[in-house]
Order: C-alpha cells, then sequence, then structure tokens
C-alpha cells in the first residue's frame, strides 16, 4: 500500500466527504426537515446524552485545518469549549469509548456547524426525518468510513484508532 503525504491524505479526505454529501443530498436529504427551519438548531448536536461522533487522526487533522481558518481570538474559545467538554463529559481514549457522549463543541449557537464543509461523515448523514426507511442506510455511513479508515493507514502507517471527536481533536492540539 502506497504512503501518502498528510497533505495528499487530506485533500482526498475532503474530496471524500464532498462525494458523501453530494451523495446525501442528492439521494436523502430531499426527505428530510430542513435545518434552517428546525424549531430547535442544533439540538441534535448538542444532545450530550445522544451525540458520540467518532473521528480519525486524518479527520482531526482536517477539522484542526478547518479551525485554523477562525479568527485567533475565536480559535482559541473554541480550543477551550473542545478541552472543557472533555472533561465535563469525562471523554478519554480509554474503554468502551463509544459509550461516551457529549454535546459538541463544534457546534455554535447563530452560526451552526463551526465545521460544516469538512464535519465528520456520521454529522453529513444525520438530518431529522420522520420515517426510518427515509435515512441514509448505515452501509454507506460504514462504506464512507472504511474509506477514511484507509486514508488514515496510508497516511500514519498504523491502524487508525476512531476516537471521540473531542478527545482526537486535544490530540491533534498538543501534537
Amino acid at each position: 500500500m502506497k504512503t501518502l503525504s498528510e497533505k495528499q491524505a487530506l485533500r482526498k479526505l475532503r474530496d471524500l466527504k464532498n462525494n458523501f454529501r453530494e451523495l446525501v443530498k442528492r439521494d436523502y436529504e430531499f426527505r428530510a426537515k430542513d435545518c434552517l427551519t428546525c424549531e430547535t438548531p442544533g439540538a441534535c448536536c448538542t444532545d450530550a446524552h445522544f451525540v458520540n461522533v467518532h473521528i480519525t487522526r486524518l479527520e482531526a487533522a482536517l477539522i484542526d485545518e478547518e479551525l485554523g481558518k477562525l479568527a485567533p481570538a475565536h480559535l482559541e474559545s473554541v480550543k477551550e469549549r473542545i478541552r472543557r467538554a472533555v472533561g465535563e463529559f469525562g471523554l478519554s481514549a480509554e474503554g468502551d469509548t463509544f459509550a461516551q457522549t457529549f454535546a459538541c463543541p463544534l457546534f455554535e449557537k447563530g452560526a451552526g456547524c463551526l465545521v460544516h464543509a469538512v464535519k465528520p461523515v456520521p454529522c453529513i448523514a444525520h438530518a431529522c426525518y420522520d420515517r426510518r426507511e427515509d435515512l441514509p442506510p448505515d452501509e454507506l455511513t460504514t462504506a464512507a468510513e472504511a474509506e477514511i479508515e484507509k486514508l488514515d493507514a496510508r497516511t500514519y502507517k498504523k491502524h487508525p484508532r476512531w476516537l471521540p471527536l473531542p478527545v482526537y481533536l486535544t490530540i491533534v492540539e498538543s501534537d
């Protein structure tokens, strides 16, 4: 398997997410409620009993790159929110991390998702659907995440680890 530089991998990851977003938008999202008309904007992103989005190291690098576009003072407040989320929700890289839930620190009231352009695959697939059969099939998310794992492995030369989003963002910040 040919190794990728992080820069190459980030470009491929961005393309993968854009393609996944277009697929979801074209084939599924039209059946969902429009987020812009939601009575409780961000409730799905900030529900600390529901959100358990996991990402890989490569995704954390892409999100960190996107956050780097924020003004310095804003960026520092977001990073502090990320660090606070790790402590507040008892998040770690140990144990059953998929049982750990949190309110997403990247959602900002009035602005929405601060990393919308590069948000994780489960976030892209998520929307308010009235009927279960209208949701994108889990196999789509699984296939996209398998491709992300391959990119991550080709970049960092080891089997990828999936960790809660705030945990990986604090790891990337300290690297």
